[in-house]
């Protein structure tokens, strides 16, 4: 199994659901990649954060997922105004990246607060899988599925429309 995945995250899971779902496809997805998961301590946010706070917060959090991004990977950001694909076009890309590319694949989602622009100028790929804002510790789970979905179809294996 050549193929590796990275899901790099700002912040834990706390929601027993969430990491339930995680488990369960962190399992699935093992017949298909080494899955790797980096955690990123989130920074506190002061309830009347200014503007330049959160910039402060980016910032901060930009620098330790700069230090633990690898180097050769194929980097891809979640990222609300990224493009958006549809679970077989995402199938076809990692297919693509995975044949003509790198063989290790670099998820990263941001904090509740965004990414900075240093992390976004770092990717490779900038993926949007809605208009609509998500949890950053739901969507984990959602990209996790997604990946589940496209190694399924990359090895025409049925999966549930």
């Amino acid at each position: 199994m050549g193929m590796k995945v990275t899901i790099l995250t700002v912040g834990k899971i706390k929601d027993k659901y969430l990491q339930l779902g995680i488990e369960e496809f962190t399992k699935r997805l093992s017949r298909f990649c080494k899955l790797e998961f980096i955690e990123i301590k989130d920074e506190a946010i002061a309830e009347k954060a200014s503007e330049k706070d959160l910039e402060i917060i980016r910032e901060k959090e930009a620098n330790a997922i700069l230090m633990k991004l690898p180097e050769s990977a194929f980097t891809i950001i979640m990222d609300i105004n990224g493009q958006q694909l549809s679970s077989t076009e995402l199938a076809k890309k990692i297919n693509d990246i995975t044949t003509y590319g790198s063989s290790h694949l670099v998820f990263i989602i941001g904090g509740s607060v965004g990414l900075a622009d240093c992390v976004k100028s770092k990717a490779d790929l900038k993926l949007s899988f809605s208009k609509m804002t998500f949890p950053h510790q739901l969507f984990k789970l959602m990209l996790m599925e997604q990946l589940y979905r496209s190694f399924k179809i990359n090895a025409n294996e049925s999966y549930h429309k």
